[in-house]
């Protein structure tokens, strides 16, 4: 779904906040009875959990293959695991390239794949036993801070900077899973993606627990659109942080077409996006996630414009990371 705009503020004329949030509360009562009720399973090895409190995108997958990069350059062997929102699959399967579709493991989990193993489980205690008896040491959960089975040795939230948690209502009145008090309390971290220092200073994060500023830059890869005209499609989270990205690059952005995340695009879709690029003399450009999503012929016709993280205190994350591993004899 696309996220309505009344989620990102109050200061907006719209009544749906407010006659939306009898549902919210029926949300909260529900999830309290789920956590209250659901019991938590531990597995054999650290699970490190990547999560945030605000439906859509905040940054959560870039931060989480940042940081399996990090563990498999100490000789570590992380696996990721994932629900696989969007595909067919229950799971627990390992999403092997080349053979499973975004349609049968979701989009998400086939980038992850690329960077180290990854799997799919709608059961995420299934999923972390078939990736501990496969031979991970440790377990990077991209999303489920809010799923309760698995008991997570460290959790990250991560918050977009610049649109923080919107206008601070649960759904489906706002953009809020729970509430930021009880999120922060089971979190060891926050990781803020984008925005200026001191954009979360009013979520009430507590000074002695550890907090990272990220930027998601270009890839090095991306400079061979650097300075063109482009025409740019997007079905993610928040789409205008892809067209940020691209501005920020160098490149002239001259039209952009926004789709719900997720997206599924038709061969309708994409040619009417091919043919406008095409008349504009523009280069037709899509996330790397929304290139996942595209036919083999469909990809031959649009450039990807790849990302990654930058931390601000590359050392004091990394030490932090390192924190939840075992202490040797």
């Amino acid at each position: 779904m696309k996220a309505p705009k009344f989620w990102r503020s109050d200061r907006n004329s719209s009544l749906l906040p407010t006659l939306l949030k009898p549902v919210s509360w029926i949300y909260r009562g529900a999830d309290r009875l789920n956590r209250r009720f659901q019991a938590t399973r531990q597995v054999g090895i650290p699970v490190v959990c990547v999560g945030n409190v605000v439906a859509g995108g905040a940054g959560k997958t870039p931060v989480a293959m940042a940081i399996a990069k990090f563990y498999l350059s100490k000789g570590l062997k992380p696996h990721f695991l994932s629900r696989g929102y969007g595909g067919t699959l229950s799971g627990p399967v390992r999403v092997v390239l080349d053979v499973h579709t975004y349609a049968e493991v979701g989009d998400e989990p086939l980038l992850l794949a690329e960077i180290a193993p990854a799997w799919i489980s709608r059961d995420r205690v299934q999923g972390a036993e078939a990736a501990q008896a496969a031979g991970a040491d440790i377990i990077i959960m991209d999303d489920g801070f809010q799923n309760p089975s698995l008991h997570k040795d460290m959790s990250l939230l991560v918050f977009d900077g610049d649109f923080g948690v919107g206008n601070g209502n649960l759904l489906p009145a706002g953009p809020l899973r729970e509430p930021v008090e009880s999120a922060l309390a089971r979190a060891q971290a926050v990781v803020q993606v984008g925005g200026s220092k001191g954009s979360l200073a009013a979520l009430g994060i507590k000074k002695d627990m550890p907090f990272f500023r990220t930027f998601l830059v270009p890839d090095p890869t991306a400079k061979v659109i650097s300075s063109e005209r482009v025409v740019a499609f997007a079905g993610i989270g928040r789409p205008e942080k892809f067209y940020d990205s691209l501005r920020g690059s160098g490149c002239e952005l001259i039209e952009s077409f926004s789709f719900a995340d997720h997206h599924v695009y038709t061969a309708d879709e994409l040619m009417k996006m091919v043919e406008r690029a095409n008349k504009l003399d523009a280069a037709l450009v899509t996330t790397r996630k929304d290139y996942v999503r595209l036919s083999g012929e469909a990809k031959l016709m649009v450039t990807v414009f790849d990302i990654e993280l930058n931390v601000e205190a590359p050392d004091a994350f990394q030490e932090f990371l390192l924190s939840v591993l075992p202490k040797a004899p």
